[in-house]
């Protein structure tokens, strides 16, 4: 284990890299800033006309910024864990990031909206093809039908363990949950694929 100096022999606290994506609007800046004990880094731009027939704004007409990089933030768990937290961009045309997103990240949440669940099977097929573990949390927007994790499951056509957690990404004690829910879920699935 590292150390931070010869007069100072504290260990330095494990860092892990996570990814929060999903599928454009869903909430993955909010998510990110409602967790992030640092001021977070955003790349949000204002939407302009200039995306009217790339990008849908289906579901979401009154979104009226973007992310076209990521997004990042930092949570200290506790003493021994800091998680450090990328968003990825939601719209097709900035998929190209999310490869060197994903470089090094032990981890990702699947933000979903149930109301546009759709959006959110890029993501999950882009974690199940790298082998990169991951939860999905369903975003319960206000005024949005509220379906069982089961059903999710279903119309996501997800693996049994993985992980649904409901939450309210403007909360910050809603997305600290989902951060450790997805913590216990990389722990658990590393004891049960490590060799005995």
């Amino acid at each position: 284990m590292a150390y931070n100096d010869a007069s100072n022999p504290l260990p330095l606290p494990a860092t892990v890299k996570l990814l929060v994506a999903g599928g454009f609007g869903v909430g993955k800046t909010t998510f990110i800033g409602s967790v992030s004990e640092i001021e977070p880094l955003t790349t949000e731009e204002i939407i302009t006309e200039a995306s009217v027939g790339i990008d849908s704004l289906d579901g979401v007409a009154g979104k009226t910024t973007t992310t076209v990089a990521f997004d990042f933030g930092r949570i200290t768990l506790n003493p021994g864990l800091i998680l450090y937290l990328f968003g990825t961009p939601g719209q097709d045309r900035f998929w190209f990031m999310w490869d060197e997103l994903s470089t090094g990240a032990l981890g990702a949440v699947v933000l979903a909206d149930t109301r546009r669940l759709e959006s959110c099977f890029g993501a999950v097929d882009f974690f199940e093809s790298r082998g990169i573990k991951f939860v999905v949390a369903v975003n319960e927007f206000d005024g949005a039908f509220r379906y069982e994790p089961e059903e999710i499951r279903a119309a996501l056509d997800l693996k049994p363990h993985v992980p649904i957690i409901m939450c309210d990404a403007r909360a910050p004690r809603s997305a600290t949950e989902v951060l450790i829910s997805l913590i216990q879920h990389l722990l658990e699935t590393s004891m049960t694929s490590s060799p005995r």
